[in-house]
């Protein structure tokens, strides 16, 4: 997931849907997590004259990695659809109704989860936002368009299309990595503490915050904050995020203030019909 626009273990528990059934939510039942065990055949990639090394063993992983073979089968966009079903199904907090907003959500693995569990586009459902500076197709039951989070502008903009105020705010957010670990760190803490700044303008009391970080967890400043503002906060690494990958997630449940959930146009509008 690009940046600004463009995610211990636990067992989960299915919501519906046979590993390779394909099925996707609102078509056949809910996303089941994890793989119930499915097994897929080793594929061996050649070495081609004009590919790098280094390129084999990412399409020798890409081809081999199980949740990239069932994310294809059941239609999922990314293998990254599969952290956002293992994270809800330990925390268990999408529920119908609700109001979601997706940070970093290019191709739409997490918006597709987030549709599917609070029935987006559905009679009595709920809505699901989403950003990312990738652009990423439409997916049904969500409104998703292409921008950097970090502009001033974009969090006007998802405030007007969520039309009151969010249940939950989650960000997979994730910059470009350098390869240079504290500097990696460093800012994809500053894109979950933007993230965080956003959710305490739009939450709604008891809602919930989801953010990307690496190994180490949040740092001092982010996770005191968190524990200010929410009754229940945890690190989670989700059993589908690959073993060698630094990501895990920061999970904060009960938002203890007021959403402000309005724009600075519609904070002026307001003023006017007081005045």
């Amino acid at each position: 997931m690009a940046r600004g626009g463009g995610k211990g273990s636990g067992s989960g528990k299915s919501k519906g849907g046979k590993p390779g059934s394909g099925q996707i939510g609102g078509q056949g039942g809910g996303q089941g997590g994890g793989l119930g065990g499915a097994r897929h055949a080793t594929v061996r990639v050649k070495t081609a004259r004009r590919r790098k090394n280094s390129s084999t063993r990412w399409l020798a992983r890409q081809l081999n990695d199980p949740y990239v073979v069932e994310a294809k089968a059941r239609g999922f966009r990314s293998r990254a659809a599969f952290k956002l079903q293992d994270i809800d199904d330990r925390y268990g907090f999408l529920k119908p109704g609700m109001a979601v907003v997706d940070l970093g959500c290019a191709p739409g693995g997490w918006t597709q989860i987030a549709v599917d569990r609070v029935k987006a586009g559905k009679d009595g459902g709920g809505r699901v936002v989403g950003v990312d500076l990738l652009e990423a197709e439409q997916v049904p039951g969500a409104t998703i368009f292409q921008a950097d989070f970090m502009d001033h502008d974009t969090p006007d903009r998802l405030k007007e299309l969520l039309e009151g105020p969010a249940d939950a705010v989650l960000s997979d957010m994730a910059a470009n990595t350098t390869g240079h670990p504290q500097t990696d760190h460093i800012r994809i803490i500053a894109l979950a503490e933007a993230a965080l700044e956003f959710a305490f303008e739009v939450l709604a009391p008891g809602g919930v915050f989801v953010a990307k970080v690496f190994s180490g967890g949040a740092e001092a400043s982010l996770l005191n904050q968190l524990k200010r503002n929410f009754t229940k906060v945890a690190h989670f690494k989700p059993p589908s995020s690959r073993k060698e990958s630094a990501e895990t997630y920061v999970i904060a449940i009960g938002y203890k203030g007021e959403a402000k959930g309005r724009t600075a146009s519609q904070e002026d509008e307001n003023a006017d019909e007081e005045s």
